[in-house]
Formats: C-alpha cells, structure tokens, sequence
C-alpha cells in the first residue's frame, strides 16, 4: 500500500461514499459539536422536516457566543441583558430537551466555549471527524483528529444522517525546526506562519504541523496552532498524536477507560504518517529564529515581529488597512498606545495562557485609563485558576476577572471596543469591527497581552520577565 499521511488515513477511514464526477465524497462525522448562535435553524430544518437527530449521543452543545461573562449575582445566576442573546439561549435549551442532546448549559460546571470542553472533557479524540457550525473547530486538529467549521444547512445535515458532503482537499506540512527561543510562545509561532502564507495560503488543503518544534509544544499549546489554521484559509489543521496527547487525555470523564484505553491507544499510534508519506505542498520553518509577534492590520496575516517597523502597503487593501488601524509604514508598533487588553477566546484562555499572564501581571497594576478582561475558556477552568490564585493575582492588578464565554472575540453582551479604542486581544480575528464597531485590534500572544495591560502601551514581554 502507498505510504499514507496522517490526513489520508482518517480520510481514507471516513469515506461512506466516495466522490464521483458529479458528487462530493460522503464522510461519516464521529463528533458533532454546537452551540446557541448556528444551531436554531438546524433544528428548525429537522422540526420541518419531521426529522429526528440520528446519533444523538455523538452531539455535544454548550453555550459560549451569547452567554454573559459578568461576574454572577447573589443568586448565583449571570444576568443576560441582551434579548436576542437570551432567546439564542433559550432555543439552544428547548433544541436538546426535545432532541435529546447532551448540554452544558449555562452556569453549569461542564460550560464554556465549545473547543475548550471538548478536550478537558475527553470527547475530542485523536483518529476522529469533528464538526462544528464555528470556524476555529480546526482546534480539535491538534489532537490527529480531522476537524472542522460547516454552516447552519451542514448542521442540520450532520444532525440528521451523521454525515457530511465533502471534497477531498489537498494536504501541506508545515515542518518547524529547532526551539522556540524563551518569551517567544505557540501563539506567536502560528501568527508568524500565517505572515508567511497569507490568508488565502492554505486554501484548500489541510495543513499538518511537523517537526521538533511541534513536537516540544503541550497539548494546549497546539491547540493554539491549529486553532488558527483556518486564518490562512486552510480547511484544517492537524497534529499527529504522540505520548502528549496520550498522556492530555488519560483520566478524562469521556476518554476511553481500562482495556478500552489500551485499546485506543493502540489505534491512535497507527495514525500518524507513514515513512515515505508525500503532501501537495511543503514549508518550513527555523523556530529558532522567531520572535514574539504582533498584528497591525485588519486581517491575521498582517502580523509582525513585535520589534519590526509597519511594513510599507503593497496594494489598496494593505492601504485601506493602515488607515483603519490609524497606522503609517515603517512606523515601529513598540510604545504605541492601547486602551483596552482581551485575555481569553478560544484561542488563548486555557489554563496555561492565564498562568503565563500572571507571570507578567504578577506585583504589577494595570496601566491607567486601561481596561483588562481576563476570561477563563470554561468553567473548569476557572475553577482551577482560582485554585492556583491566579485571579487573585489579576485582581490585585486592577484587571476584571471573567465567567466562562467567547466574550471580547465577538464583541458581545458588553464586552467590546468603543470605535476608535485600541485593544491588544489574544483571539484570532482582527478584522474592522470584529471587537466593536470602529474598534481597532492587535492581536498577540498572553505574554504581549498582559504585558501591553500593565505599561498601557505595545511593549516586548520579555524586557518584563528578565
């Protein structure tokens, strides 16, 4: 048999039908996540259709765009003042009594944003096909599983046959070399990557990181990498699993347990790349040679060495971008002014991005006239922050202390920009608006976050940590 990549094996695994001349390749979808905003008129397509959810117990919903991250009240309860976001909530509530879908719904323990529970609850597993009606389902990838976003009529469709449409897309490696150097994290890795391509780079092809410098990443850090895949437009991004991931996901509620576990494991490590595997493309990268990044523009591949100078417009987009930010050319981004600082998404509020944050905050307040949310990726995770007294240590900063909930990354229930107000955000999209209408967003890693929160202006991390 042909020597196979990762990406062929789990193809190759979950073809139901294949393609034709006139038809897209049916595939099987083992994990089926929603949430409150792209599921209602899925379900109201299957009420229509008089159709039932055909494996329910491979559904899995939660409540993270619309939920409110203020603090709760003495009852216990978080107030939601936005009505459409309550009524997005209500319905996500009915869907999964009526249907019989598993929901952590608000408040609960199990609630966060839909790529943070699925790892922490051991439902996203390597050698899978997960799908989400969300762009950054590719975050599953990091685990050798094959993931991600559909649309509201792919919902509906996944819900009802546990199947997909799909064209095969091609394959690219992105090998990275060498150590990361120390200050220099995943998030600034991922954002060098899609410097280079571009945002159009990946498309159509699943990209699968390789090399030492992957390898040396944890599980949450490679998240971080995949998440951002789709960012250079690329159908998915993928990990093969090793002892990391193995060593992630042992214990977990719904990981496999006893000899199911050994089992497992030992399907999971036929899954990466056979020796002599080709891609359609290649590029590599010296992790050694990268620096801590920063974006100045209004897309993710507009992104820079935190020490760099703007770089000059190549054309009216670049332009256009440039005066959106308030930018010019060759100007160094070093000291410029921000007003508000965005920790969390689920790109970076994992409990290893709040502890590298309290690294920078810690015996430090936040700058004046600067406002600083932290939110924690999920409830767990909170908990376990607040274990470790890391919000005590965002607090004594003068930063807010969050719920659970995507919050600031989509600028909902409050959370989000004044127009014209600067934020260094550690989520995944800077588009114009996309954290407030007029607002303008820097994206970076926690380290360059926490460290902007404190001086009040764009400031290298690692002149604060030694």
């Amino acid at each position: 048999m042909k020597p196979r990549t990762l990406f062929e094996k789990l193809w190759d695994a979950h073809v139901v039908l294949p393609a034709t001349s006139d038809t897209p390749a049916v595939i099987y979808i083992d994990l089926h996540l929603i949430h409150e905003v792209t599921s209602p008129q899925a379900f109201t397509i299957l009420r229509d259709a008089k159709l039932r959810v055909r494996r329910p117990e491979r559904t899995v919903a939660t409540m993270d765009h619309s939920t409110p991250t203020t603090p709760r009240g003495s009852d216990g309860r978080i107030p939601i003042l936005d009505a459409q976001a309550a009524k997005q909530i209500g319905q996500l509530e009915t869907n999964c009594g009526d249907f019989g879908i598993e929901l952590h719904a608000l408040g609960s323990d199990g609630q966060g944003i839909v790529h943070v529970i699925g790892p922490e609850l051991g439902v996203t597993q390597p050698g899978m096909t997960i799908v989400c009606g969300d762009s950054h389902t590719s975050t599953h990838g990091a685990f050798g599983a094959l993931a991600f976003g559909i649309g509201t009529s792919e919902v509906s469709h996944v819900l009802a046959t546990q199947s997909l449409l799909q064209q095969r897309p091609k394959t690219l490696a992105v090998t990275v070399d060498g150590t990361l150097r120390h200050g220099v994290t995943a998030k600034d890795l991922i954002l060098a990557v899609i410097a280079r391509l571009g945002i159009g780079g990946g498309t159509g092809h699943v990209i699968e990181y390789r090399g030492p410098a992957i390898r040396a990443l944890s599980m949450e850090e490679r998240m971080t990498v995949c998440n951002m895949s789709i960012e250079a437009g690329a159908r998915a991004g993928m990990i093969a699993p090793d002892e990391t991931t193995y060593q992630y996901l042992a214990g977990r509620p719904r990981a496999p347990q006893g000899a199911a576990w050994d089992k497992a494991v030992a399907a999971w490590k036929l899954l990466p790349g056979d020796e002599g595997a080709t891609f359609d493309r290649e590029e590599h990268f010296d992790a050694a040679t990268l620096e801590p990044m920063i974006t100045y523009g209004t897309n993710p591949g507009m992104g820079m060495a935190i020490g760099a100078s703007v770089p000059a417009p190549k054309g009216a987009s670049d332009e256009k971008a440039l005066a959106y930010m308030g930018l010019k050319a060759h100007q160094s981004l070093l000291g410029h002014g921000i007003d508000v600082v965005f920790i969390g998404s689920c790109t970076n509020s994992r409990i290893s991005d709040l502890r590298q944050a309290a690294t920078v905050f810690r015996g430090h307040k936040v700058a004046k006239n600067v406002r600083a949310l932290i939110v924690p990726g999920s409830q767990r995770i909170k908990k376990q922050a607040e274990a470790e007294g890391l919000d005590k240590i965002f607090r004594d900063a003068g930063a807010d202390w969050r719920e659970a909930g995507c919050s600031m990354c989509i600028a909902m229930n409050g959370d989000q920009l004044a127009p014209g107000q600067y934020a260094v955000s550690t989520s995944n999209r800077n588009f114009e608006g996309r954290q407030g209408a007029g607002g303008r967003t820097f994206l970076a890693s926690p380290l360059t976050a926490a460290a902007a929160a404190i001086t009040g202006k764009i400031t290298d991390a690692r002149t604060l940590l030694g």
